[in-house]
């Protein structure tokens, strides 16, 4: 192994050079201020931020006066879903998701379950998208909010927007969509979408872990409220001193998106199949899940029967970097409720691994990758006598 390869790209992206390079520079002391600062230094760093904050806007179709700077799509997630909560009328305690969101949008639907509000979490079918018949039956003019991610962070399936935001636009609620993985790698405009809320994640897309946005539609028939208080930065709704370092990187790398959408897709594409072939052609009895669901471009989830997912990413250590779970699910010993809600067995899950593949892979490793994984495969079968299922077909 020349090096460490890393394959994750779901759960981090590497910080591009261009997008350091920005950020770095807003460190340095002839540019440090605070953007809410009257003086010259604190409107240098406003108007980094107004960029910025243009820039983002225009990844999403969106307006820059529409965009709240966060810590991370987390903070956005339950900025808009505590918030509806706090602002919505009491006739309005109903709130919808589904079984294969973020663990943060599942966790604080879970949070409004304990204060009251009525929960309904609706099915999702083997490709892991939406049933929009049980949606349509369960939204009603009680409904306060439907959450419902843009694309799926485990299996990369993307959620038909289009028709989930007519039925909430039909009961007067309001729609919010998790787009952290889909903000940045396909094409994704906030008024086709149908959203009032869209939350996205800058380190999906090449900036730092620590910043994000939240998406906050003027027309949106009930807007949050804050979650905590303070100077009222962020037009009330995110109060806090802006990191204007990371709030320029998050834009400079919205801008980088839109520049190489079409260029970043066709090589995450690429890799994805090349790495698929080899891996079929030497473990043909792997699977891929949701395989028919149109999806982001780079995301592979497979299933190795008879192999612990667990041990053969601890066995790939430290050559290669896939995963198991949702990297914010590895403390929790617990197959994936993603997989399990496209119907995977619990045996099924525990042997599926996440491969993740962007910007900065070339074809060279992915093949590397794909190798091995095949041999630490065959590896883990040599050491589990009575494997019933064939053994990887190394060098072929």
């Amino acid at each position: 192994m020349p090096r460490s390869i890393y394959l994750d790209y779901q759960a981090t992206t590497p910080t591009d050079p261009l997008v350091m390079a920005s950020m770095v520079d807003h460190l340095d002391r002839e540019n440090v201020g605070n953007s809410h600062s009257e003086h010259f230094a604190g409107r240098k760093a406003a108007a980094a931020v107004d960029v910025a904050r243009l820039s983002v806007a225009d990844l999403i179709g969106a307006e820059a006066e529409e965009i709240i700077f966060t810590s991370g799509a987390t903070e956005a997630n339950n900025i808009a879903i505590q918030g509806i909560a706090r602002a919505a009328p009491p006739n309005r305690r109903h709130f919808v998701t589904s079984a294969v969101e973020h663990k943060c949008v599942l966790e604080t639907f879970e949070f409004l379950r304990r204060q009251g509000f009525e929960i309904d979490i609706v099915p999702v079918n083997r490709n892991g998208l939406i049933d929009l018949n049980a949606l349509d039956s369960v939204v009603s003019d009680r409904t306060a909010l439907v959450s419902i991610m843009a694309a799926n962070n485990e299996i990369g399936s993307i959620q038909p927007l289009e028709k989930i935001s007519r039925i909430c636009r039909d009961r007067g609620a309001v729609f919010h969509t998790d787009a952290a993985q889909a903000a940045g790698k396909i094409p994704f405009d906030v008024r086709s979408a149908g959203a009032d809320l869209v939350s996205i994640s800058g380190h999906k897309i090449y900036a730092p872990i620590g910043i994000g946005a939240l998406f906050v539609s003027d027309e949106t028939p009930v807007r949050p409220l804050p979650l905590f208080h303070g100077g009222g930065q962020e037009r009330g709704l995110r109060s806090g001193t802006l990191p204007v370092h990371l709030a320029v990187a998050i834009g400079v790398a919205a801008k980088l998106a839109i520049e190489a959408l079409e260029r970043d897709a066709e090589h995450s594409s690429k890799l994805r199949a090349a790495f698929v072939e080899t891996v079929r052609r030497k473990m043909p009895f792997i699977r891929i899940n949701a395989e028919a669901a149109p999806r982001i471009p780079g995301n592979l989830s497979i299933t190795i029967p008879g192999v612990d997912a667990d041990r053969l990413v601890g066995a790939l250590q430290p050559d290669l970097a896939i995963s198991t779970n949702a990297a914010c699910s590895s403390g929790v010993m617990e197959p994936s409720h993603v997989l399990l809600a496209i119907g995977l067995s619990r045996e099924e899950a525990e042997s599926t691994v996440r491969v993740g593949f962007g910007r900065f892979n070339s074809l060279e490793e992915v093949t590397i990758a794909a190798n091995l994984l095949a041999t630490r495969i065959e590896q883990i079968d040599l050491d589990r006598p009575g494997a019933s299922r064939p053994a990887a077909v190394v060098g072929a």
